[in-house]
């Protein structure tokens, strides 16, 4: 059987820590708590658990506390969870027969990340895989009988443990703020950090939040180095801002090129033209582009752009035409596709 650190970094978590604790400790044969600063109870909640808690002064780096944390750690693997997790007891009774049964050649654990939509995360999806288990020490192994060389990928294995996400609110102003923070100071994004970026604004940004977001986002748009899937987002971005502007010039400049991408388009950029129309008073156009947006394309970032965004548009709009039969047809969709 193998030995698992379980390692996490915490801060004013005193509403979730214990329940998160409570589900995992015995599942595991140390625990490891790095607080980021913490000014309620969570230390406390901590000690009842282990006596494993160190201070690591916020950096805005979640990547630096992680490793902070991981370097604590002594047993042969690591577990890593967030306080607003929890894993229930038909998945405990599977992390214990992982742990009984794992090989040793497995470097990284997949489990699933479940309930996602409930709280607007930037994932899309009620389930994902993620990397939750990792081995401590890796093992580096020669293979080909000629021409030998080193394993560099990592033995990966996808289990059927389902962590079950429950936070008391939404991190997405805590995130947003970071994003402002990290590209206000120059930060090149990387493609996945520069994806996740829009997703949130889409997902869960206010209109500040996009207008604060525009200018890194416009470099972005006409960076020859950013792929054509970060071209589109950053057009996605800088035309909700631009709305939000009133600069139609700017809003057409780049919804235009949401709307010509190579890929067809998105219902992003679909919605937004929607909006456009009908805060225009021209309903009947709008009603063109929602229907674009939830038939015609693909949601880019965020799934609600081809579906609630783009019904309720149709539903408002057919309301302002004077023509309920539509408007109820699409309410009963709307519906259809919320259950």
């Amino acid at each position: 059987m193998i030995t698992i650190s379980l390692c996490m970094i915490v801060k004013n978590e005193e509403d979730v820590l214990d329940r998160c604790l409570r589900s995992v400790a015995d599942l595991v044969d140390e625990i490891v708590i790095v607080d980021t600063g913490s000014a309620d109870a969570t230390k406390e909640i901590a000690a009842r658990y282990t006596d494993r808690i160190y201070d690591f002064k916020w950096i805005d780096d979640f990547s630096a506390a992680r490793n902070y944390a991981f370097s604590k750690a002594a047993m042969e693997y690591i577990y890593t969870a967030d306080a607003d997790e929890v894993i229930d007891e038909e998945n405990r009774e599977r992390f214990r027969r992982m742990k009984a049964a794992l090989l040793p050649e497995v470097e990284i654990v997949q489990m699933l990340y479940g309930n996602q939509l409930q709280f607007g995360t930037v994932y899309n999806y009620d389930e994902e895989y993620r990397p939750k288990l990792f081995k401590r020490l890796r093992e580096f192994v020669w293979q080909e009988p000629i021409h030998e060389m080193i394993r560099l990928e990592p033995v990966i294995y996808d289990s059927d443990i389902v962590i079950t996400h429950l936070p008391k609110s939404s991190h997405a102003g805590r995130d947003l703020a970071n994003f402002r923070k990290q590209t206000g100071e120059g930060r090149y994004l990387s493609p996945r950090l520069h994806n996740m970026y829009a997703k949130e604004l889409f997902l869960a940004g206010t209109d500040e939040d996009f207008l604060g977001a525009e200018e890194f986002f416009a470099v972005s748009a006409s960076d020859p180095g950013r792929s054509a899937s970060e071209v589109l987002e950053a057009n996605c971005v800088v035309a909700r801002a631009a709305r939000l502007r009133k600069d139609d010039r700017a809003f057409f400049k780049h919804v235009m090129k949401v709307i010509a991408d190579d890929s067809g388009g998105c219902s992003e950029g679909c919605v937004e033209l929607g909006l456009f129309y009908e805060e225009a008073g021209d309903p009947e156009e709008a009603v063109i582009w929602y229907y674009n947006a939830g038939y015609e394309v693909q949601p880019h970032l965020s799934l609600q752009s081809g579906n609630q965004q783009a019904l309720e548009g149709l539903i408002r709009c057919y309301e302002k035409l004077g023509m309920p039969e539509q408007a109820k047809q699409y309410l009963d969709e709307c519906e259809k596709r919320q259950q």
